[in-house]
């Protein structure tokens, strides 16, 4: 089959591998029908995330068609077109019982804190990815979800993970009626993000970037107001300003370690990698929002150290919440959306490629080219 093989940073070519077999009896074989590519998958792409080895196969946004399944499987069949959450969770665990998928205990067991994700590193289970034409999806009696016969497959392959953890970032937020909100980051997670605001009550959403199309895009989407970090000095005093000189009640990072707008960050935390990433986003939210507001992450950082402003934090009374996106738990809600016509997820897809040109597809995400913001994915049997 054809599938992306990571060579190093910067590196990604598509090359032949064997087609996975089934390895346990919960194991289902999915053919891919689109595979996405995610701006966590740059994190992967840049360097940026330890343990990612040679020969893995990245992805961990697709949908395809059941086309063999295991022994113990009860809840799926050949043919059924499925949608396949980012996260491996077990189900049963102590976690997953709490609806906490994304940190399921049995699927990831060398670590102590994320489950097991597709395509991401061996810090996350060391599972290979949906950007190839045959993906194995083990626990697929718990994790893949038929497509509803409504539902258009592009919409389905961004419940996966973009729209549910831009949801997700909403919802940690707690948002009160009325309330403003401030989203950094204007890639698919924040658009989704200023999106759900508004479904949950905002009175007013502020997005922030630095590349202009990006901007015009989220304006459009997601009817909100939008700020260039270019061309702001300070950003707290920025959001102060726009805020009454009180702050925002409510700020959600939907950047995480890759954010520009500080050199100093950007030097210790790309470069010389004395921090896990750059926490610029971070640390604006938290500088950024009222007294007792609310600061949501679900921009990814790495699991070790970084030069976070927690005094100011605790001194403002902030709460923080974080985690990855528990996909499943959004999923029936997000679909109601969708039916009601209050969410229209594939409208954020501006590139359709086939999955030969993927090493081009990650070239052009990563540099922003072509006023991209959502690249899909295509394998040759997808395309007959």
């Amino acid at each position: 089959m054809l599938a992306l093989n990571y060579r190093g940073p910067y590196r990604v070519r598509v090359a032949h591998k064997q087609e996975p077999p089934i390895e346990h009896p919960h194991d289902a074989i999915v053919r891919v029908t689109r595979a996405c590519i995610c701006g966590s998958d740059l994190h992967l792409y840049h360097g940026l995330v330890p343990d990612t080895r040679v020969g893995t196969t990245f992805g961990h946004e697709f949908t395809g068609v059941v086309e063999e399944v295991g022994s113990a499987i009860t809840t799926l069949k050949p043919g059924d077109h499925v949608l396949v959450p980012f996260n491996i969770f077990c189900g049963s665990c102590y976690f997953c019982q709490k609806e906490l998928y994304s940190n399921c205990h049995n699927t990831n067991p060398c670590a102590t804190a994320v489950g097991g994700i597709y395509g991401y590193s061996h810090t996350t289970g060391g599972y290979d990815g949906g950007q190839a034409e045959y993906v194995r999806v083990p626990m697929a009696d718990v994790g893949p979800m038929v497509i509803p016969p409504d539902i258009d497959p592009d919409d389905a392959v961004l419940l996966t993970d973009a729209c549910p953890t831009g949801y997700q970032a909403a919802e940690m937020g707690d948002i009160q009626q009325g309330e403003t909100v401030v989203v950094f980051g204007a890639g698919p997670v924040g658009i989704f993000a200023a999106k759900s605001a508004w479904l949950l009550g905002a009175g007013r959403v502020i997005v922030v970037d630095h590349v202009d199309y990006r901007l015009d895009f989220v304006r459009k989407f997601a009817q909100c107001e939008v700020v260039n970090f270019r061309y702001v000095r300070d950003m707290a005093v920025h959001i102060k300003r726009m805020t009454d000189w009180v702050g925002a009640d409510v700020c959600i990072d939907a950047v995480g370690c890759e954010a520009a707008g500080s050199a100093v960050q950007r030097l210790t935390g790309r470069f010389l990698k004395l921090q896990a990433g750059t926490a610029t986003a971070l640390h604006w939210a938290i500088n950024s929002v009222r007294k007792g507001g609310k600061i949501s992450i679900v921009g990814v950082y790495g699991p070790t150290f970084n030069a976070v402003p927690i005094g100011n934090a605790l001194n403002k009374g902030l709460t923080l919440r974080m985690n990855q996106a528990s996909v499943r738990r959004y999923v029936p809600r997000l679909i109601e959306h969708i039916r009601a016509g209050r969410l229209n997820p594939k409208a954020i897809i501006t590139h359709r490629i086939p999955l030969e040109d993927a090493s081009d597809a990650y070239h052009m995400f990563s540099s922003k080219l072509d006023e991209c913001i959502k690249t899909v994915l295509i394998p040759p049997r997808a395309r007959a």
